[in-house]
């Protein structure tokens, strides 16, 4: 019988940097909301590869906060970390935040992606135990 694979939250933690250009902003000078969503998911994949070990796809989005709008020139910050997991599933943490010039980070979205393991043919895979 195979050991059952057990992996840490830390491996799979994911950190994106991006600065807001003017082809993100919309007509009143805000981050558009759907390309902050696209970052966001684009970082829950990625957590989700790395703990998963293979492709993956996004199931849903659950309970998203925009809390405050980025503007042009904002340096944002996305940190995903995996908090639980289920057979097939993962759930992605994903908290975004403002970057000021000397580091000091404004919390702007939050939300929660449940991220599904695909192996061959598409079909949902096991993924790794949670370590605690």
């Amino acid at each position: 019988m195979d050991k059952e694979r057990i992996k840490s939250p830390e491996e799979s933690r994911t950190e994106h940097t991006q600065i807001v250009f003017s082809e993100y902003i919309n007509g009143v000078g805000r981050l558009f909301g759907g390309k902050l969503v696209e970052w966001m998911d684009i970082v829950a994949a990625v957590v989700a590869r790395r703990h998963s070990e293979c492709e993956v796809t996004t199931a849903c989005i659950n309970k998203m906060d925009f809390a405050l709008p980025a503007e042009l020139n904002d340096t944002i910050v996305i940190i995903g970390e995996l908090i639980s997991v289920g057979n097939t599933s993962m759930n992605v943490q994903i908290t975004a935040y403002v970057e000021k010039l000397g580091g000091k980070k404004i919390k702007i979205s939050t939300a929660n992606f449940v991220m599904v393991a695909l192996g061959k043919d598409d079909i949902p895979c096991r993924v790794p135990r949670l370590s605690q």
